[in-house]
């Protein structure tokens, strides 16, 4: 037995979860503020149980506080098919990254639930602990610590601005689990995301099929110059680390461009001490941020920066230290989790185009260890972490149509 085109899940309902969900932590400007392991990260968490529970799933939570929701299958034996995302936002952050694909995974199970419709494989949806990494960097953490790639008592003792530890944090609001993290083992994962860019709405595609995940490189810059008066200091006689540091970030411009058009490079994060209106700056601190498909092309853009920032430095008498402090390796996503998103697209008659992810998600770390895809619809603007993030019904339902008929469908229909 397969899924019918006329099989769809209720938008009206998917709608009402998300906006319920948005009350909590709401931010300043229409968005949300509910950071990882917060008061209102747990109060997020406790809804989403409520609901699940209320759909006869049962709750698992393992010891990085990831939530994973188990509808049971009729094979015992069989492994489970995975969806999920997470639930935890910006600062000034919108109402539908992550959180869509969190309640995108239980709206299946409520549809398969009005369906009367059994699987073979489990159905588990799952919530990942600090997806953003906004007080707890690095971000993708619980997930990264699932699939191996971070040590958990590493992660435990990350502390955040105000020196307050993960692990004890994750205590606190009372979600660290027993389950030993990464013990569970996978048929597929799904990721259902809104595309957090422009691409689709300016394509004119209601669905994303996503193929390959951006590899990530951050490397963060210090440069050390001299204090001293803005006025009163001659220019000949100045060492001025925030100089130094636009000759660089035009550099990353340039490294960017040579390798257009699905490069990016960009420094979002800058500090410049002492940050006063008439002193020189004597130091600034920076993390520049490249992005490519191709693993080749961000190995190259590393080591072009770090050449040309060294010259720039030397000539300038500046000092510079590098280090790298993030990022992760393009990410492939299994084809045939891939046919099953593209496959559902067609069959619901959605229009659609393949994509590449331009940011990081839980599934690329998951892709390490299990069979994974994921499926993107546009935002209006391409315009994430930002209060005014925005999508429409008809967008989040189409999403999570295509999501339902994939995992269904990868999960085995019994009867």
């Amino acid at each position: 037995m397969a899924l019918k085109s006329n099989h769809r899940i209720n938008g009206d309902r998917l709608w009402d979860m998300l906006m319920e969900m948005a009350k909590i932590g709401p931010g300043v400007a229409g968005g949300n503020n509910r950071q990882t392991l917060t008061d209102e990260d747990g109060e997020g968490r406790h809804l989403f149980q409520k609901w699940c529970e209320a759909e006869g799933l049962t709750m698992g939570v393992d010891q990085m506080g990831n939530m994973f929701a188990r509808r049971e299958g009729t094979d015992p034996e069989a492994l489970p098919v995975y969806v999920g995302s997470h639930l935890d936002t910006q600062p000034t952050g919108g109402k539908y990254d992550g959180v869509l694909g969190v309640l995108g995974g239980l709206e299946i199970i409520r549809t398969l639930n009005d369906l009367d419709i059994k699987t073979k494989h489990p159905i588990v949806v799952t919530n990942w602990t600090n997806e953003e990494g906004t007080r707890f960097a690095p971000a993708m953490l619980a997930s990264g610590v699932f699939a191996g790639v971070l040590e958990q008592d590493w992660a435990y003792d990350i502390e955040d601005a105000g020196g307050k530890k993960f692990g004890d944090e994750l205590e606190r609001i009372g979600w660290r689990g027993e389950e030993e993290v990464g013990a569970r083992k996978m048929h597929a994962f799904f990721e259902l995301h809104i595309e957090q860019g422009p691409i689709l709405e300016i394509e004119n595609k209601e669905i994303g099929v996503v193929t390959h995940g951006q590899g990530l490189s951050w490397t963060q810059f210090t440069i050390t110059g001299k204090d001293s008066h803005t006025g009163s200091t001659p220019m000949p006689m100045r060492k001025n680390a925030g100089l130094g540091m636009a000759r660089i970030l035009q550099k990353v411009d340039e490294i960017a461009w040579s390798h257009k058009p699905n490069a990016v490079g960009a420094a979002g994060h800058i500090d410049v001490f002492p940050n006063s209106r008439n002193v020189i700056p004597g130091k600034v601190v920076f993390t520049v941020d490249f992005r490519s498909p191709e693993l080749a092309v961000i190995e190259d853009m590393e080591q072009r920066l770090a050449v040309v920032a060294k010259e720039i430095c030397d000539e300038m008498g500046l000092g510079l230290e590098i280090e790298k402090v993030g990022g992760f390796d393009p990410v492939e996503f299994d084809e045939g989790c891939v046919s099953a998103v593209r496959n559902a697209a067609e069959r619901l008659g959605y229009s659609h185009m393949n994509i590449i992810s331009g940011a990081g998600h839980d599934a690329c770390w998951v892709n390490k260890v299990a069979p994974t895809s994921m499926i993107m619809c546009p935002c209006v603007d391409g315009l994430s972490h930002n209060e005014a993030e925005d999508i429409s019904k008809e967008w989040a339902t189409a999403g999570a149509d295509v999501l339902f008929h994939a995992v269904v469908e990868t999960a085995e229909i019994i009867g």
